[in-house]
């Protein structure tokens, strides 16, 4: 479902963890996902600050998938999409 998810909202998307942080500190995520293969001392930032945030995280379970419902050609360990 979230691979899906991710791709219905392709053009909505912020597409790794720097850019993630950014927008969840300011308020531009309205929900993450997070793939379970990447390293989790990258990841465990990102899911830290969104259930602060109260944004709703999502896991998925490759990193090379996301990135491909993302529409890019390299594995993608964090993705949003903007409020």
């Amino acid at each position: 479902m979230s691979y899906e998810k991710v791709t219905r909202f392709r053009s909505e998307l912020i597409i790794g963890t720097k850019q993630t942080l950014k927008a969840i500190k300011h308020g531009a995520a309205s929900e993450v996902f997070i793939a379970d293969d990447a390293e989790q001392q990258i990841t465990q930032k990102v899911e830290h600050l969104a259930r602060a945030s109260g944004v709703p995280c999502h896991r998925v379970d490759s990193k090379r998938k996301l990135g491909a419902a993302c529409g890019i050609d390299v594995d993608a360990s964090v993705a949003a999409v903007k409020q």
